[in-house]
């Protein structure tokens, strides 16, 4: 066997260079220019929490003294007050309780309705889609009458569980869409599959489909945490006979009567309410991004 010749030999690939974009003077200006732009805007944005965070370690005089965030006392003692003294600590497992509950709920709802529009065509699809769209538009306030009657018509009116059932009773569309979304992009051979193994509808869901919304799963906790976290409306109506069952949104504005003068308190009652929902974002954000990327391409 003959070797082969220096004509029938394949050519050596040499690895090519990868040209980096020189981008011109003008480009550079106005890349600088739109870098100082956005921070300042980011720091617009981020400032408030920042004055609100260091101001709870001041007291009145050092709030209203300067706008400087920065102390070089840190007064403990207001988030100590606010926990105990303006009972944020039974408000704050008020909300957890009432957040919790309603999260479990309207998750699950919303995955199961997702599933069942991302996955199955019936009649009146688009109606039902239609009139979830249009539910987006409709103030809470005009619903609070009629949930209120509800849950005092089940007995649950004066509790955290009825709280917990309001909260969770609208089932943002939101998450009902990013369900549909995500849900309908997912190949129909896992289905199959399934049913061949003797699997039902609930089965597929569960164990097939579900596990594979995780990011979408995350964002719906994100966005129900958001809502109920911040809910005042339903709280404050449903726990006006009982004040000891107010959540954190209610009961820091009810502080404007008994530390309407003590702004130290206050924004230490404030910046409890708030961290949770901070940690919560910066924990699931990737989830967040990836779900909102994959409904879109669906």
């Amino acid at each position: 066997m003959t070797a082969p010749t220096a004509t029938e030999r394949p050519a050596e690939t040499k690895p090519r260079k990868i040209k980096q974009k020189q981008f011109s003077r003008r480009e550079k200006i106005w890349a600088a220019v739109m870098s100082v732009v956005l921070l300042l805007i980011g720091l617009a944005w981020i400032y408030p929490f920042i004055w609100n965070l260091s101001s709870s370690f001041k007291n009145t005089t050092e709030i209203f003294g300067s706008l400087n965030p920065f102390n070089p006392v840190l007064r403990v003692g207001n988030w100590t007050r606010a926990w105990t003294e303006a009972d944020m600590g039974r408000f704050f497992f008020n909300s957890v309780f009432v957040t919790a509950g309603s999260i479990v709920i309207s998750v699950a709802v919303a995955a199961l309705m997702g599933y069942a529009l991302g996955r199955y065509r019936f009649v009146g699809k688009k109606w039902v889609i239609a009139i979830f769209a249009l539910a987006i538009f409709l103030p809470e306030g005009y619903t609070i009458i009629p949930v209120y009657d509800l849950i005092d018509a089940l007995g649950l009116s004066g509790s955290l569980w009825g709280v917990t059932l309001a909260e969770a009773g609208g089932v943002g569309v939101v998450q009902v869409l990013l369900f549909a979304g995500y849900f309908s992009q997912l190949p129909r051979e896992l289905e199959e599959a399934a049913r061949v193994d003797g699997a039902g509808f609930l089965r597929i869901f569960a164990q097939v489909y579900l596990p594979l919304a995780k990011p979408v799963t995350a964002t719906a906790v994100i966005l129900q945490f958001m809502q109920s976290w911040n809910s005042f409306l339903l709280p404050l109506v449903l726990t006006l006979t009982r004040p000891e069952l107010q959540t954190l949104a209610v009961g820091v504005y009810a502080l404007r009567n008994d530390y309407f003068a003590d702004w130290g308190v206050m924004t230490a009652a404030s910046t409890i309410a708030m961290l949770p929902i901070v940690i919560m974002f910066l924990v699931l954000q990737r989830f967040f991004v990836e779900s909102i990327a994959g409904a879109i391409k669906g």
